[in-house]
Order: structure tokens, then C-alpha cells, then sequence
């Protein structure tokens, strides 16, 4: 009895393509990590624009598009579209998460902190899928999007993280600014995410619902905004703080350039919600503002990593 060779793997092949894998960190795991980094984002920015065209509950069910259906129908129109062409930009994040996982696998011992990363990424990709099909079979309740939202959050600061490691020499990690100076930042971390909380409630109070039968908080829209805007404003000051005294430390892991990151892009957000309170909320306005949030998140966590440096560097 003959045995077809040709549709099991040989392990000649497997070998051949596990010797192509990286065994440092090359040019490919770098632009793997950035891939990582932009897509996270970018996936909030479609998730956003779902919900600011009111096609929150174009896929009305989920998994399934449709009762019927795994994929969108003529029948639902653009709404259908959209919706659904946001769930397949999953599998685009599932793809990019298996890509990092496997550049980084031969490297699982001399480089663990990429493997764990790469692995913890790859895993929280699903679960963040199923949170959103949470959302779709609860009707868009405003807490479970906002969890979603909050999510994808994380999802981007790991990816940063990931990121700032790429580059980073492997090894025991200590302080390389100041106690107060660390301190600050650590504040001014909470302040990001405490901004993103309030901004959040806000969402889930405001017009954009995702679609035109979905509940509201029922907070208080106009206050919310207010309120919103104090921990921001706390973190611009303490963002101020970091920019201003990293010109003393030069040595520091260029912590100029990465605080000025930091407050270039929290001015550019605070000038898109203060543009967007005044003009009704605009779709595209909310858009950005919601994008940036997730940019803030990663610039604030860049900062935060190069608080410390390898011992040997």
C-alpha cells in the first residue's frame, strides 16, 4: 500500500522553513512590530467609523452576519458593508499577530520578552473579537462598546511596548531619570488613562450610538464633557512637566524627543475636541478625536518604557 507524499509537509520543508525564520532581531521583526503597532490602531479608527455611520447592528447577529449568513447580504445595503467589513480586518490582526508570534519564536530564549509579548498579542486578538461580538448581541449596550473601546486600548499599548523592546538590548532593566522625575510619569499615565475612562462615559452618552435604536448611559452628555476635560488638562500640565526636564537628562533615552511626542500629540487631540464640541460633533472630528486617543495611549507607554535602559547598554 503506497502512501501520497505530496500533501503531507516533508520535514525537509519543515526545516527549510524554520531556518528562514529570524534568529535576531532584523529588519523584518522590526517592521513586523510597527505593523502590529499601526494596525491596532487602524482597527479602531474602522471599529470608529462603524459606530459614528450608525451601522453598529449592520451584521445583526455574531458570529453570523445574518441568521443565514456568515456574510453581509445586497439586502442590508451599505450599513451591512461596513459593519462587516470591519470584521474581516480581524483576521488581518490575526494574521499580523501569527506573523510576529513566528519571527520571534527561534529567538523564545535568548529573547522572551518578545516571544511572551508577541504571544500575549496573539491571544488577545480573539478575545477582543468575541468582546465585540458581545457588543452586537447586546445591542450596543454603551458599557460593553465601551469595554471594547477600552480593550483595543490595552491591545495598543502592549503593541507599543512591544515596539520600544524591538529595539531595546535584552537583559536586566534599570531607572534612568530621576525617582520624581518617574514618578511624574507614572502620574501622568494615570491621567491618559483616566481621560480615556471619562471619555468613554462620554461616548455612551452622546449622540452616535452606533445605530438609531441602540440605549445611551443616560449620563449626563454636556457635564461628562466637562469633566472629561480635567484629568486632560491635568495631563497636559504633567506632560509640560516631562517635556521641560528631559532637556536636562540628554542621555536619557532621548526622553526629549519621546515627551515631545508625547505632548505634540495630546495638543493635537485637546484642539480636535474642543473643535468638535463647538461644531456638533461631526463624524469625522469624533473619529480622529477617538483615533488619537489609542495614539496617545501608545505614546504615553513609549514614555514610560524609556523611563528604564538596559544595565550593559
Amino acid at each position: 500500500m503506497s502512501i501520497d507524499t505530496t500533501t503531507t509537509p516533508q520535514p525537509g520543508l519543515i526545516r527549510r522553513l524554520w531556518s528562514r525564520l529570524p534568529h535576531t532581531v532584523d529588519r523584518r521583526v522590526v517592521a513586523m512590530a510597527w505593523t502590529t503597532l499601526v494596525v491596532q490602531i487602524g482597527i479602531v479608527a474602522t471599529g470608529g467609523l462603524v459606530r459614528l455611520t450608525g451601522s453598529g447592528l449592520g451584521c445583526p447577529t455574531w458570529p453570523r452576519c445574518t441568521e443565514d449568513s456568515f456574510v453581509a447580504t445586497e439586502a442590508m445595503g451599505i450599513h451591512g458593508v461596513i459593519e462587516f467589513g470591519n470584521r474581516m480586518l480581524t483576521f488581518v490582526l490575526v494574521i499580523v499577530a501569527i506573523l510576529m508570534f513566528l519571527f520571534v519564536v527561534r529567538m523564545r530564549r535568548e529573547r522572551r520578552d518578545l516571544f511572551w509579548l508577541s504571544l500575549v498579542i496573539g491571544l488577545y486578538v480573539p478575545l477582543q473579537a468575541i468582546i465585540g461580538g458581545i457588543t452586537v448581541l447586546t445591542n450596543l449596550n454603551p458599557y460593553v462598546v465601551g469595554l471594547h473601546y477600552f480593550a483595543s486600548a490595552v491591545l495598543v499599548s502592549l503593541a507599543a511596548v512591544l515596539l520600544v523592546r524591538v529595539y531595546a538590548q535584552p537583559g536586566a532593566r534599570t531607572r534612568v531619570v530621576p525617582l520624581w522625575y518617574a514618578i511624574v510619569a507614572y502620574l501622568t499615565a494615570v491621567g491618559v488613562a483616566v481621560t480615556v475612562v471619562v471619555g468613554i462615559l462620554v461616548t455612551g452618552s452622546g449622540p452616535h450610538a452606533g445605530d438609531g435604536g441602540a440605549a445611551r448611559n443616560g449620563l449626563d452628555a454636556e457635564l461628562l464633557q466637562h469633566v472629561h476635560s480635567w484629568p486632560a488638562y491635568v495631563t497636559f500640565g504633567l506632560s509640560l512637566v516631562l517635556f521641560a526636564a528631559a532637556w536636562q537628562m540628554p542621555s536619557a533615552q532621548r526622553m526629549p524627543v519621546w515627551t515631545g511626542l508625547l505632548l505634540a500629540t495630546e495638543l493635537l487631540q485637546i484642539a480636535i475636541g474642543l473643535w468638535q464640541a463647538r461644531t456638533g460633533l461631526p463624524i469625522i472630528l469624533v473619529n480622529i478625536h477617538m483615533t488619537l486617543a489609542v495614539a496617545l495611549v501608545a505614546a504615553m507607554t513609549v514614555v514610560v518604557m524609556k523611563l528604564r535602559a538596559p544595565l550593559h547598554s
